[in-house]
């Protein structure tokens, strides 16, 4: 999977390539999808959820340069397998998720494997995580339709967000937010995408909470 859908797609990062190789995807995954778990496409989970493919995982992860003592948040636990891989890399990592049934069986699969310290909250993930802000790196694994002030506000200088920005039937990409030590922000377009859509509080979301 490293070298077929990551070295030869230009993923140069090595700390990145090998947090890929240690983190057991198939763990990650339905037990019907298992024997697809390192192929080259997105796998549905529970909730008309997906897990990413293998190469936007770790072009995500390549974007937000993360150091080992960043305070990183995570929108969009899913599956948890984007978490275990900021895990592999960070000092510390804080993720949301709206799905309550999503989160538990993410933090079962994360404890599992051995992946401690993570901090879990069940909410509406646009809003973040006020009480640990601010965070050096967000990443949004969920499609946005514009980019929530909720996260440039819980974004230190300097620091990056990371996530996919479109519509539901129209076109996404990857959008780098970089934020300097002067706190000016500058946007970039990344990749184009294609993600499930954000869940809104709004539209049957659950109080936030730790």
């Amino acid at each position: 999977m490293v070298v077929r859908q990551l070295v030869r797609r230009g993923i140069r990062d090595r700390r990145v390539l090998d947090a890929l190789r240690r983190v057991p995807r198939h763990e990650f995954v339905p037990s019907e999808s298992v024997s697809d778990a390192y192929a080259d496409s997105p796998l549905p989970i529970a909730e008309k959820q997906t897990i990413s493919q293998p190469y936007i995982v770790a072009a995500m992860t390549e974007m937000l340069d993360l150091q080992s003592g960043h305070r990183v948040l995570e929108v969009g636990t899913g599956s948890g397998y984007q978490t275990a891989v900021l895990h592999e890399l960070a000092g510390e990592v804080y993720t949301i998720e709206i799905r309550a049934a999503l989160q538990e069986s993410a933090r079962r699969t994360l404890e599992t494997e051995g992946y401690r310290g993570i901090r879990y909250r069940l909410g509406n993930g646009a809003a973040g995580w006020p009480e640990f802000a601010p965070f050096d790196r967000i990443v949004v694994t969920a499609c946005a339709t514009e980019i929530p002030s909720g996260l440039t506000g819980q974004l230190a200088a300097p620091g990056r967000l990371v996530l996919p920005v479109g519509s539901p039937d129209g076109d996404q990409s990857l959008v780098i937010v970089t934020r300097g030590r002067h706190g000016k922000m500058d946007i970039a377009d990344g990749l184009p995408v294609r993600f499930v859509m954000m869940t809104s509080f709004e539209e049957g979301g659950v109080e936030p909470k730790a």
